[in-house]
């Protein structure tokens, strides 16, 4: 007589695993990287040090929590929107789609997505599926950490980046139901609408109670299709951001 075995989920995860690639999504934080203006700079503390004799080292971090790779949930811009303790673990693991506008960014820095991008997308691909993480690359990481580079300021002072237009991201969310969105450059808004205070697109992203992951790494190594994207992230009580750890795996 045979006896049954019970299949844990690691034996049936493990073979869909092996043989994969892993690509780290994260920029490593530190003092005097780039940042949103108004923000101060971390300050890192030692406060204990096996080099200096201690039995471990320890350090204390004061960082503001829109801090390097991180992560927005709604309450960041809007009044009673979900905050990052709300944001429900099973939403970590979600499909990835790579829209990809790095050519046009590299003839112009202010360059945005636009339908015929979308469109194209589907037409290699299929239908955008619900629940997924689309993540807008642009090249624009290589910059990191430049802070001057990152920013590409005029001589005016007006920002040159990339960023997400409205026709994209209410198509993605409206029509396509995607759970969040990422990107490489400090702003879902481009550079010239963020010079003038203009926050728009991230407001409405947040507003329609998604989340977004801002400074993300190493897109351009990934499939524009099929990828798997990890991101998560501490749990402060009604937190609303802090640096997160976002991986794919394709």
């Amino acid at each position: 007589m045979i006896e049954a075995r019970t299949t844990g989920f690691w034996d049936g995860l493990e073979p869909l695993l092996r043989g994969r690639s892993f690509t780290d999504l994260t920029h490593a934080f530190h003092p005097g990287q780039p940042r949103f203006p108004a923000f101060p700079d971390e300050v890192r503390e030692t406060l204990f040090d096996l080099e200096k004799g201690d039995g471990f080292t320890a350090h204390r971090y004061s960082i503001v929590g829109q801090w390097g790779t991180h992560v927005d949930p709604p309450s960041h811009f809007i009044r009673g929107g979900r905050t990052l303790d709300q944001i429900p673990v099973e939403d970590m693991v979600l499909p990835m789609v790579i829209l990809d506008i790095t050519a046009r960014v590299n003839a112009s820095a202010d360059a945005t997505p636009t339908m015929k991008d979308v469109q194209a997308w589907e037409s290699r691909n299929g239908v955008i599926v619900p629940g997924a993480f689309v993540a807008l690359r642009t090249g624009w990481s290589q910059h990191w950490p430049d802070t001057s580079a990152m920013a590409n300021r005029d001589e005016g002072g007006i920002s040159h980046t990339p960023g997400w237009s409205q026709e994209v991201l209410s198509f993605l969310i409206e029509e396509r139901s995607v759970t969040a969105v990422g990107h490489e450059q400090t702003d879902t808004d481009p550079g010239m609408a963020t010079s003038r205070q203009d926050f728009s697109l991230e407001t409405y992203v947040l507003a329609q109670n998604r989340w977004q992951i801002e400074l993300m790494a190493n897109l351009e190594g990934l499939p524009e299709a099929g990828a798997a994207l990890i991101a998560s992230w501490p749990k402060p009580f009604r937190g609303s951001g802090f640096p997160a750890r976002v991986f794919a795996i394709h």
